[in-house]
């Protein structure tokens, strides 16, 4: 892998899981109101899936695997 790419590869990295905290922070707010709607907490925690997901895709091409 070329230096750029795993740079590019570690930005997006860090962009993920700053995104990946805020939506857990939106999704545990909104989870303290009994009012929420449930919908918008069910698609905010399916994004977060999809977030993190796409993390542990980057972080196996950052990471390969090493058999001992």
């Amino acid at each position: 892998m070329e230096r750029r790419d795993e740079r590019e590869l570690r930005e997006e990295l860090v962009n993920l899981r700053a995104e990946h905290r805020k939506l857990d922070c939106e999704i545990v707010s909104l989870e303290d109101n009994p009012l929420a709607d449930q919908l918008l907490v069910k698609r905010l925690k399916k994004k977060k899936l999809v977030l993190k997901d796409r993390i542990t895709q980057i972080e196996d091409k950052l990471l390969p695997d090493i058999i001992a």
